[in-house]
């Protein structure tokens, strides 16, 4: 590549305008049974809603794409409608699929052409901080194809083969150098064409979306994350969670 095209093609991507696509049709059993994970209540507000306030907290942001469960997509769209958000953001809420890569894609699919920057982001993360959002859209906007925001590990981790019956004890396999891994969180940031092509050639189960875009053999890289963009999965996920709005809110002064 020349270094006009480098240039060319540097500058598009800075100007490049940003979505964000938020699978919401799980269930989420683990918090267990009741609405769906993403319309639990958080501080008495569901945490799909804490979700897209943090992703559309960043300027850069214009578009963000709530996938809903395939029979509430109405009751989420009300949701939107009755519940505060920045007026520079545009809403689009479409039906998921039976699983999260099926709304994944049914997200790509509802957006519009002039997207070329892609974020996804779990729903069960609402606490993300904007400053973590507007680093991962800076490295795609910096040329990277796939951007995830990860963590050291900060306990050491072992391989194990698992036992047959749950519960036995687990032979340890290997135990892989801390220093190397990461724990990974989301938004994941993608340059548009690049998702597309994992969304449309990956047919293999996966956990996130980078791991589509590795199966391609391209580079996928980190961002520093934040420890507040933890995932809620469990019970003590949601105390967790409300007490770091309460220390946010003792911090903005309300």
């Amino acid at each position: 590549m020349s270094d006009d095209s480098r240039s060319s093609l540097a500058t598009s991507r800075a100007e490049a305008r940003t979505a964000v696509v938020i699978p919401a049709a799980g269930r989420g059993v683990r918090l267990g049974p009741g609405a769906p994970k993403a319309l639990r209540a958080l501080n008495g507000t569901p945490m799909l809603i804490h979700a897209v306030r943090a992703m559309a907290a960043s300027r850069a942001v214009s578009l963000v794409v709530v996938v809903a469960p395939p029979d509430g997509a109405a009751e989420v769209k009300s949701l939107l409608d009755v519940h505060a958000l920045p007026e520079r953001t545009d809403f689009l809420v479409v039906p998921g699929g039976a699983e999260r890569q099926d709304s994944v894609k049914l997200g790509l699919d509802a957006l519009p052409p002039e997207y070329d920057i892609v974020l996804v982001h779990d729903a069960a993360r609402p606490l993300v901080p904007v400053d973590t959002v507007d680093a991962v859209i800076e490295a795609v906007r910096d040329g990277a194809p796939a951007v995830v925001p990860a963590l050291p590990l900060a306990d050491t981790v072992k391989e194990v083969e698992p036992a047959s019956v749950a519960g036995d004890p687990e032979p340890v396999v290997a135990t892989p150098e801390r220093a190397r891994l990461r724990a990974v969180q989301t938004p994941q940031g993608f340059d548009r064409a690049t998702l597309v092509r994992a969304h449309e050639t990956v047919t293999d189960n996966v956990t996130d979306d980078a791991g589509m875009v590795e199966r391609l053999g391209l580079t996928v890289v980190v961002v520093p994350g934040h420890e507040e963009a933890f995932k809620v999965t469990r019970p003590l996920d949601l105390v967790l969670a409300e007490a770091v709005l309460a220390r946010r809110r003792l911090n903005d002064g309300f």
